[in-house]
């Protein structure tokens, strides 16, 4: 079982052919939370100067500082004591998050310009996601965009995690990041076209995240399963740690305003008339992100409750 791979150009054409593409994201959404897209516009030569730029950062300004982090050290005192004991609350992965106004690598040549262009591109297709969701969902063209902005405006949160999971001495003991949802809204990534290691629950079986070359894996977050009232679900997913290769995996999130108030979509609450049962609650987001700091790798229903009761 693979997930859904599909070509985004088609949305462009007409008729059959762009209705059959249009049911095949309706699929990837309901059915899997998780889908790849190819031909989905970001320039080829772009993506191979994005992986070169990130690799090249890791291995110029993170991968010494990672062998001395907590996570090398513990796994390394853990496996001395030769008795099992997995490490349990911390992940094997190197991390920094872009954004438009903190502070990027400097070293790098050519990463703060490859970076800032490819999350300009980047925006732009999470936005025409949404909107192929707005209307396989039936709702305005631009609704979740407006809702995530908190009306009109810029206000959503465009965020960018640059990960490595280096070669692990002992991945049975570790995981490269432990199972989640994620909080946010779209997240549009661009994975390791070589080594493997995501995966995602799929009816109670973890299922391998292919790497394709140049493809990017698309997931809805908790916040399109709120305002959808649960028809999109966010899915579980997590990383494998891996013995001899070391895996790149750079994740976008398109998330609401932290002051955006998210609920369910009332087109989606009410039914030929009859109203029907809202599923799930109302609540700012940023209470959510409170919550989900402290419980991102527990069950997500409590959060959506306890956001509410903030």
């Amino acid at each position: 079982m693979a997930i859904p791979v599909i070509d985004f150009s088609k949305i462009n054409g007409t008729g059959e052919e762009r209705a059959k593409t249009m049911a095949q994201i309706a699929n990837g959404c309901e059915e899997w939370g998780f889908f790849q897209l190819m031909n989905h516009g970001i320039p080829e030569e772009l993506l191979e100067r994005v992986k070169k730029v990130c690799s090249e950062y890791f291995k110029l300004e993170r991968e010494e500082t990672f062998k001395s982090s907590t996570a090398a050290k513990t796994l390394s005192y853990l496996a001395g004591k030769k008795n099992g004991e997995k490490l349990e609350n911390v992940d094997w992965e190197d991390v920094i998050t872009l954004l438009d106004n903190n502070e990027w690598p400097s070293k790098t040549p050519g990463f703060k310009e490859t970076m800032t262009e490819y999350r300009a591109e980047l925006k732009k297709l999470a936005e025409k996601v949404m909107e192929v969701m707005d209307e396989n969902l039936g709702l305005p063209e631009g609704y979740i965009k407006k809702a995530f902005n908190d009306g009109e405006g810029d206000g959503a949160f465009f965020g960018t995690k640059v990960s490595h999971y280096p070669p692990c001495p002992h991945p049975e003991l570790v995981n490269g990041l432990r199972a989640h949802t994620d909080a946010g809204g779209v997240i549009l990534l661009f994975q390791d076209d070589e080594v493997g290691g995501l995966q995602i629950l799929k009816d109670g079986q973890w299922i391998d995240v292919q790497p394709m070359k140049n493809t990017i894996v698309i997931n809805t977050g908790d916040q399109i399963e709120v305002l959808s009232n649960g028809r999109y679900k966010s899915t579980w997913h997590r990383v494998l740690a891996t013995p001899d290769r070391n895996r790149r995996s750079i994740a976008s999130f398109y998330n609401p305003s932290l002051k955006a108030t998210v609920a369910p979509a009332p087109a989606l609450v009410v039914k030929d008339d009859e109203k029907i049962n809202q599923t799930y609650p109302k609540f700012v987001f940023g209470d959510y992100m409170s919550v989900y700091a402290e419980q991102k790798f527990l069950p997500k229903e409590p959060r959506f409750q306890a956001a509410t009761a903030m």
